[in-house]
């Protein structure tokens, strides 16, 4: 069977098991990435790791206890021992002088330490119904019955309709708990319902992508919805659809795959959409930083070479002079690669005209290198005026803030400055009108 007819088989959902493992895998990524955004903005990422990890004991004892692998007992005693972990943390950081990271890694390993003897006890115990439970430490997400998906059908539900109702005051809490409490809200009732949903998540997911890999699905989707939108709203739902999105493709290749199972390819698949997210996200992403960086440097060449025509046409009180690159470059130190694609750009824009190799600025040009001068000036005056200082030592600082002025930046600006006609240098300041008698 080729690529495409399996690719058809798996998205008609055709097959009852292919329907459960979709069904959960999808649950699961919209709980985890819905709740990984308050665990994230509370600076808790790695809260999910240790409650996967602390959730594992209970798994054992569960099954000492009950003799057989009944699913909900398993869960309830993996429940009960992560809530333990939770509180643990909790009373390490309030009791102690131990910060949060240190409290989640003492708990992490202990509870993770504690889980694995007693599996291994459960192991060399010769009861022949243990035969699986070591699939809890990296999930067993095809062995989801239509049962397991009703009930992580009905947490889902339960826990998003939660976060829904309270979810002004759980945002208050990850940002501000101090205001938070100065208002009258119960931050103590509002974190234990946070870290009790987050429990249920945690334990819920155990079975799909298990101990080890459920960290990742608490920290990951709300990360890369970071790096999209500044909207905390817009970031939950993002963390939730990616979460989504990860267990549908995690599903997918284990489908095509079936050696490889279901748990690892979906915090894979999260952990792509997070480097495609780190690189390519409009605002914050690498590429989209990389390109803002280069655009400002061009606009750097490009104002300083409307400036060093209008200071050679003000040193030659005139605007009907040509020049070339060397008289530009005397009066800055431009890169050979910058200059030619600056000129270029002055030339479509009609700011400059050019004969024979040499440039003169046209009567936008001469607009424009006045303005910029105008900023530059400006600046100074602000520096020397307000934060004091010296005016030998404000040129360089001045350099960098024309650029980036915008227009509404530069009224308020002369304004502020009661438009003053000389920079600290004695300088004129060019304004409209006056660009060619400057």
């Amino acid at each position: 069977m080729d690529l495409l007819d399996l690719t058809v088989r798996f998205f008609s959902l055709s097959d009852i098991n292919v329907r459960h493992v979709v069904a959960g895998s999808m649950l699961l990524g919209c709980l985890s990435g819905c709740l990984s955004t308050f665990v994230y903005l509370q600076k808790r990422s790695l809260l999910g790791d240790a409650l996967a990890h602390a959730a594992l004991p209970g798994v054992g004892i569960a099954f000492l206890v009950v003799g057989t692998k009944d699913l909900l007992s398993l869960l309830i005693g993996a429940a009960v021992t992560a809530w333990l972990g939770a509180l643990a943390v909790n009373f390490i950081v309030k009791r102690t002088i131990i910060k949060l990271d240190s409290a989640l890694g003492i708990v992490l390993s202990g509870f993770f330490g504690l889980g694995t003897v007693i599996l291994t006890y459960i192991q060399k115990s010769g009861s022949g119904s243990q035969s699986g439970l070591d699939k809890f430490l990296f999930g067993q997400a095809a062995a989801l019955s239509g049962d397991d998906v009703r009930i992580l059908a009905w947490l889902t539900a339960v826990i998003l309709f939660f976060v829904i109702v309270g979810f002004n005051r759980f945002k208050l809490l990850s940002f501000d708990p101090g205001f938070a409490t100065t208002i009258g809200l119960n931050v103590n009732w509002l974190q234990f319902a946070l870290t009790t949903m987050i429990v249920i998540a945690v334990v819920a997911g155990l079975q799909a992508v298990g101990v080890v890999l459920m960290a990742a699905m608490m920290i990951t989707p709300a990360a890369a919805a970071r790096q999209w939108t500044e909207s905390f709203p817009l970031m939950t739902i993002l963390s939730s659809v990616f979460g989504m999105i990860s267990g549908v493709l995690g599903a997918y290749v284990s489908f095509l795959a079936p050696k490889f199972p279901t748990g690892p390819w979906i915090v894979v698949t999260v952990s792509a959409i997070f480097f495609v997210s780190v690189l390519f996200a409009p605002g914050r992403g690498v590429i989209s930083r990389l390109r803002r960086h280069l655009n400002q440097r061009r606009k750097m060449t490009h104002d300083h070479v409307l400036k060093a025509l209008y200071k050679a046409g003000l040193e030659e009180n005139s605007w009907e002079g040509y020049y070339d690159r060397q008289d530009m470059t005397s009066r800055f130190r431009f890169q050979p690669s910058e200059i030619g694609p600056a000129l270029n750009r002055l030339r479509r824009e009609q700011m400059i005209e050019s004969t024979n190799g040499r440039f003169r600025l046209t009567a936008q040009g001469i607009e424009q290198g006045a303005r910029v001068i105008r900023l530059h000036r400006l600046w100074e005056v602000y520096l020397t005026r307000y934060l004091e200082l010296p005016p030998d030592h404000v040129h360089r600082d001045a350099e960098e803030m024309e650029h980036v002025l915008t227009p509404e930046m530069e009224a308020r600006l002369e304004e502020m400055l009661e438009y003053p006609q000389y920079d600290p240098h004695q300088q004129a300041i060019p304004y409209p009108g006056q660009e060619s008698t400057t």
